[in-house]
């Protein structure tokens, strides 16, 4: 599905991925972790196009990404749930969700199918679709930011940071919705400071290090990895 290999990005003389290589199979979850400042979010961004990129291949599906806008991309089937949520805070959490669906404005039956679909995978939101986003609670907008995200009815869904500054139980409901998504068919790519709760709930991962991949595998196997263990896991 996601297919990149060489993927270097630079920030003026900084360079933050060099050499990066990382595949998505149709309906995988596949988790990126690494330190501070490893390049997980900028892997995120270059994939959505929205910082400058050099790659060898860069594939979505066939199509080649590198010469396409963060629009293009999107029809394409890509959406980002960004680090920090970012959703609009004086809109209402209905006039959020549509915003998520504007590609699709014109097709109004398809937006409303979509919309039932976030609501019944998050309650809450239907529940105060009226509220305006910045009342919600730190949970409630991951969730708002994750459901304006699939309104654009995306193949391939990119999650960055997902448990950041969210109280542990709702960090599990969050993996418990994201699981539930994957299992009906959409592929998932975490980058997760939470490397433990992630690589649990992954088919593969990735760590990379000062902008390289350093480790990649199965889960599983990263989980047993004594290395990935005493730098990621806690020993």
């Amino acid at each position: 599905m996601l297919n990149i290999s060489a993927l270097e990005c630079r920030y003026g003389g900084i360079v933050a991925l060099k050499g990066v290589g990382v595949t998505v199979e149709a309906g995988e979850l596949v988790t990126i972790i690494g330190a501070n400042g490893a390049g997980k979010s900028t892997l995120l961004k270059a994939i959505m196009g929205q910082v400058h990129r050099e790659a060898q291949v860069m594939t979505f599906e066939g199509r080649d990404l590198r010469r396409l806008s963060t629009l293009e991309i999107v029809r394409l089937g890509i959406a980002l749930v960004p680090e920090g949520r970012q959703v609009f805070g004086p809109m209402t959490v209905d006039d959020n969700l549509l915003m998520g669906a504007y590609l699709d404005r014109g097709r109004r039956a398809l937006v409303q199918e979509r919309l039932e679909t976030v609501r019944g995978l998050f309650p809450v939101l239907a529940a105060r679709g009226q509220q305006l986003a910045h009342s919600l609670s730190g949970g409630e907008q991951q969730m708002l930011a994750i459901g304006r995200a699939l309104m654009a009815g995306p193949k391939l869904l990119l999650v960055d940071e997902l448990s950041l500054g969210l109280a542990p139980v709702v960090v599990h409901e969050l993996y418990r919705k994201l699981i539930e998504l994957h299992r009906g068919g959409v592929s998932i790519v975490i980058v997760e400071q939470n490397a433990r709760l992630a690589l649990h709930a992954s088919d593969r991962a990735y760590v990379l290090s000062t902008g390289s991949v350093a480790v990649e595998g199965p889960a599983r196997d990263l989980l047993q990895d004594e290395a990935v263990r005493r730098a990621y896991l806690g020993g």
